[in-house]
């Protein structure tokens, strides 16, 4: 069934665009990301322009965290006091990228640049992740409890609070940066950003494992809505059509995704995230350097 896409200006099957949002949405739920870093580069594949992929992505991502994080509140496995100094950074973040974002949209660069993010993050991120996750699996397998540094120089920094939740007594500085660096990501490659919060609230600010997915996800839902509102009013590239296919599918998924979440360990959890990561950082790469089959190509002028 085609559906025509009035912002994205191309015609799409309609059960495609449906399966991507579920399996995003079983991503979500699974691994507290929003699932944007996979969704956007799909959409890439399918023939959506960048710019409308990246603005209509993070609508997405409202959609399918809010249904994630509703099963994580049930659990008690959310963060709010984390959640909500992690978001004060996030939302300068996105301001900062969406004025990036429109620079470069004016100059006719932003297509090439939402790309070589996408390569480069995916790159390193799934590439530590992998290592870090083969590791622990090793350390497990040997019956050596997986050691977390509990004192590191972000203990030494001022402004502390407690984090009840996580069990933790630090300083906001590190919480508000990374989100500053996530709300950027948000609105430059229409992603959440948990690819990078995860990891980073895990490794350097220390919090557990099974808090940090809900944690995330509660953050993704408020940079992630303010992002979509700040391109939709800024650059007009929300494709209703485009978002409300994937919200739907999102959402079902999202479900199905944290009930298997809880069901594995959280190694296997992250060296399966570092592997697709990995994978669809090898696609972007090969379209980047691949040469297009046509150089040059002729728009039709007048409409």
């Amino acid at each position: 069934m085609q559906i025509y896409l009035p912002i994205a200006e191309v015609s799409v099957n309609a059960f495609l665009l449906l399966g991507l949002g579920g399996i995003v949405g079983v991503l979500s739920g699974m691994f507290g990301v929003g699932g944007g870093f996979l969704m956007t580069p799909l959409l890439f594949f399918i023939g959506i322009p960048p710019a409308v992929a990246v603005a209509t992505e993070a609508n997405q991502i409202v959609a399918s965290s809010f249904s994630g994080v509703l099963a994580h509140l049930k659990r008690k496995t959310v963060d709010l006091r984390m959640g909500t100094v992690l978001l004060i950074g996030g939302l300068i973040g996105a301001a900062l990228g969406v004025i990036v974002f429109n620079y470069l949209k004016a100059m006719g660069q932003v297509d090439l640049l939402v790309k070589l993010c996408y390569v480069v993050f995916l790159g390193v991120i799934g590439g530590l992740m992998f290592f870090e996750s083969l590791r622990a699996i090793r350390n497990t397998k040997r019956g050596k409890a997986p050691q977390r540094k509990k004192h590191n120089w972000i203990h030494g920094l001022p402004f502390k609070m407690r984090f009840r939740v996580s069990g933790l007594y630090i300083s906001v500085i590190p919480p508000v940066l990374v989100g500053i660096a996530v709300g950027i990501l948000a609105a430059i490659m229409g992603v959440g950003g948990g690819f990078i919060m995860v990891p980073a609230m895990i490794y350097l600010l220390g919090m557990p494992t099974k808090v940090v997915v809900g944690t995330s996800l509660f953050q993704i839902i408020f940079v992630t809505a303010f992002t979509t509102m700040l391109h939709a009013t800024t650059n007009f590239t929300v494709d209703v059509v485009l978002a409300v296919l994937l919200l739907v599918g999102g959402v079902i998924g999202a479900q199905i995704g944290t009930r298997i979440g809880v069901k594995l360990k959280a190694e296997q959890l992250r060296i399966l995230l570092a592997i697709m990561v990995l994978a669809v950082c090898g696609k972007l790469a090969l379209d980047l350097l691949i040469m297009p089959a046509e150089l040059y190509s002729i728009a039709e002028g007048g409409h």
